[in-house]
């Protein structure tokens, strides 16, 4: 069996790939103009400065859109079929796009909210997923 590809992180994604790690997810905010931004950048997307903070979010979000996948392009994901990609709204602001996990995520909706987890994917890497919240 393949392995599932892993991030190599960068100078400028290595603070969040550490944070995954400890089953925290941090994001951007420039401390110039206000935006937050994800994924890791240098600079502010919207202003172009480079005071730019790095900051806990509450894992919390909102499925933005979503696709089911039967076919996947990497033969390491072919016993996770179906599975589901979503894009996921963040409460702070930010947009980023994960697996939806669990046995229930082929109820995925946009609009379901999700709270975000972490996944093994080497010994040494964890990977931001989502899990659907319980409906009320």
């Amino acid at each position: 069996m393949m392995s599932k590809p892993a991030p190599t992180p960068t100078t400028d994604t290595v603070t969040f790939w550490q944070a995954c790690n400890q089953e925290e997810l941090l994001y951007q905010k420039c401390m110039i103009c206000g935006h937050v931004q994800f994924y890791p950048r240098r600079s502010c997307t919207t202003c172009q400065g480079n005071d730019l903070a790095w900051l806990p979010s509450a894992r919390r979000g909102t499925i933005h859109s979503y696709t089911v996948v039967h076919r996947p392009a990497n033969r390491a994901f072919d016993g996770d079929v179906p599975f589901v990609i979503v894009l996921v709204d963040l409460d702070e602001g930010f947009r980023m796009m994960m697996n939806l996990i669990g046995d229930d995520r082929l109820s995925a909706a946009i609009g379901r909210r999700v709270c975000i987890c972490f996944e093994p994917r080497t010994p040494d890497q964890k990977l931001p997923q989502a899990a659907l919240e319980a409906l009320a």
